[in-house]
């Protein structure tokens, strides 16, 4: 069972990733403010963008599985699902060294079959407490709001590094916010501690 994550502990994490838009930047407020978050990728985007990934990697973000072409996993049948799980952990595994053992589904959209199957792969699902709506058009501002001025300790914040500009934009506000208030942010329940020693290393990339 996962450890339950410290009370001055909030646990910010990104979907989507990487994106040459947005990863830079949210890394570079992250590591200026000390801290670190939980970046579930994409496998298909990390193939396209290893540099980036390995820069996340390199940097002590913890990285999770965000299946490789974000489907509805609850529309396809169980070996779909295992397919688009597995290609994104053995994706990461060659590019990285580790494999996560975190996983999110896109959407949130889950069930009892699609965690059997996460859980076969090594993996623990995630899902979240508090959405800052990045998404769906929410300003700076607002998301600045949702994931640090009224957040309870504890919580686990969606963002996307998806190339949303206000994410950018609101990032180092909201690290700044959760400092005032006493708060770090940590790793969800069930990361990895972190990178191995040394660099990562680089590898083929998985196509089938």
């Amino acid at each position: 069972m996962p450890a339950t994550p410290p009370a001055t502990t909030v646990m910010l994490t990104f979907d989507d990733g990487p994106d040459p838009r947005s990863t830079d930047a949210l890394l570079d407020a992250l590591l200026a403010a000390g801290q670190r978050a939980t970046f579930f990728v994409l496998g298909e985007h990390a193939a396209r963008h290893p540099g980036l990934l390995l820069r996340l990697h390199a940097a002590g973000m913890w990285l999770g599985n965000h299946t490789y072409t974000h489907p509805h996993l609850t529309r396809l049948p169980p070996e779909r699902v295992w397919a688009e799980i597995d290609r994104t952990q053995r994706t990461l595994l060659a590019l990285t060294g580790v494999a996560p053992t975190v996983f999110r589904p896109p959407y949130g959209e889950t069930s009892p079959r699609i965690r059997t199957i996460a859980r076969s792969l090594g993996l623990t699902e995630t899902l979240w407490a508090t959405d800052t709506r990045d998404w769906d058009g929410a300003d700076a501002d607002v998301i600045v709001g949702r994931a640090a001025t009224t957040v309870e300790p504890g919580a686990i914040v969606l963002m996307h590094d998806g190339g949303y500009r206000s994410t950018v934009q609101a990032l180092p506000r909201v690290l700044r916010e959760l400092a005032a208030r006493g708060l770090e942010t940590g790793p969800v329940p069930g990361a990895l501690p972190g990178p191995p020693t040394g660099s990562p290393r680089v590898a083929s990339v998985v196509t089938d």
